[in-house]
């Protein structure tokens, strides 16, 4: 393994995603409209590092009203870009599509921008996805998700406020 990656696990953004890991409980909300809370629900999540800690897998069940939703992301830092970097799957918002998103070079909090197409017969719309993790201390994970339409408005799309159960 790299001196670089080392050095990352150790004090660098490979350590700040090592803080994730543990078992989390907490509640979702939705937005489609920012002046119209749509569902609070609660989630259940698992982060584990992986692949001898170059990336954190995130595993979570919720709902939105009475349907289940699953979902998973792989979050990393790309060493060599200096940007961390997301795919992200559920079974709620993606559909089939797989969500790649990416921060800015440098970054020291995570914080990606992703994109999805929004398709209709009658219309092609895309838009953007920003999500950000703040750990707010040890035991609290607050994950917040932004939609932007295709004219650049950015509104609140989902909040988790999550809470440590288990290392």
């Amino acid at each position: 393994m790299s001196q670089k990656l080392e050095e990352s696990k150790t004090t660098g953004a490979h350590f700040l995603l090592g803080q994730l890991a543990g078992d989390w409980t907490g509640t979702t909300k939705t937005w489609f409209d920012p002046a119209k809370l749509e569902d609070e629900s609660p989630i259940q999540g698992t982060m584990r590092t992986i692949l001898d800690g170059r990336f954190i897998l995130h595993e979570y069940r919720s709902s939105f009203g009475d349907k289940p939703i699953t979902g998973m992301a792989i979050y990393g830092y790309n060493l060599d870009l200096q940007k961390f970097q997301c795919a992200w799957i559920d079974s709620f918002h993606n559909g089939s599509a797989i969500m790649f998103s990416q921060g800015n070079k440098g970054d020291n909090s995570i914080k990606v921008l992703g994109s999805y197409a929004y398709i209709t017969p009658e219309t092609e719309q895309h838009w953007g996805w920003r999500t950000e993790i703040q750990m707010v201390s040890s035991t609290e994970l607050v994950i917040t998700a932004f939609n932007i339409s295709p004219e650049g408005e950015e509104t609140k799309a989902t909040e988790t406020i999550y809470r440590k159960t288990g290392s």
